[in-house]
């Protein structure tokens, strides 16, 4: 059993060690309030799904574009040639190749976060697909990285767009900011998040589909949310926004 570190095990205490499902908003509050590493730790989101992982037809696989980003840099390598490759480089890819990147890869180099090809390349692209595979590297175009929309898809990327799918436990983990981002901006990536993952339940999917849903930061406790508070939050978001947006045409100059 992993020995855990004396803060650790304080945070754990506040929280009542887990046990209890809580709000979205008290779950980033705790969050934000539990660190204790001396780096900006990114705040990681796991949904337990209600499919069976084993059964191609329920595997969730996906990509959502989180309206504040996720706090990091991310370097973008894209497969091209001739006025895509000019697309690419105008979006501001790190990396554009063809063969001289597929060679570089297959040399060992791996110093990008998100691989985008044009459907014509993947031939070629094919031949990394035991390195880029494993480490979910591979472009696909179930979430937009096999595409002849470079531009687009690399600007997208660049912005904070996550790709995610279940594992083979059937659970959902992707990164939905940094515990220095505001605890509205991190609500409303989450909610981004589990949005796009309902819209993405398989028919073939039976009875309840959000299983559990918790956060944690890099080094912090793992809090469990209570799924209905999401929804919740989300409306109440949605309704101040509409509020908000009234009052812009309403208010006294």
């Amino acid at each position: 059993m992993r020995k855990r570190g004396k803060k650790y095990l304080i945070s754990k205490k506040k929280i009542g060690n887990g046990s209890k499902k809580i709000s979205i908003e008290e779950g980033v509050k705790f969050v934000k309030e539990g660190i204790y590493a001396k780096f900006d730790e990114t705040v990681n989101l796991a949904v337990r799904l209600g499919v069976d992982p084993k059964q191609s037809d329920q595997n969730v696989r996906g990509a959502v574009m989180l309206p504040n980003g996720i706090g990091k840099e991310i370097r973008v390598v894209v497969f091209a040639k001739g006025e895509k490759e000019k697309e690419a480089k105008d979006a501001n890819a790190d990396y554009v190749g063809s063969e001289d990147i597929i060679n570089k890869i297959q040399g060992g180099w791996l110093d990008f976060d998100r691989a985008i090809a044009t459907p014509d390349m993947m031939g070629m692209v094919g031949k990394l697909g035991k390195i880029l595979g494993p480490r979910g590297l591979m472009p696909n175009p179930k979430v937009g990285t096999v595409t002849f929309e470079i531009g687009k898809a690399v600007k997208e990327s660049k912005k904070g767009k996550v790709e995610f799918k279940t594992d083979k436990g059937g659970i959902v983990h992707l990164p939905v900011g940094k515990v220095s981002f505001t605890k509205e901006a991190l609500l409303e990536n989450i909610t981004a998040a589990i949005g796009a993952i309902i819209r993405l339940k398989p028919p073939s999917s039976k009875g309840t589909y959000l299983r559990n849903i918790a956060i944690s930061s890099t080094m912090g406790v793992g809090i469990k949310i209570d799924p209905l508070s999401i929804s919740v939050w989300g409306q109440k978001n949605e309704k101040d926004r509409k509020t908000d947006d009234s009052n812009k045409y309403t208010r006294k100059t």
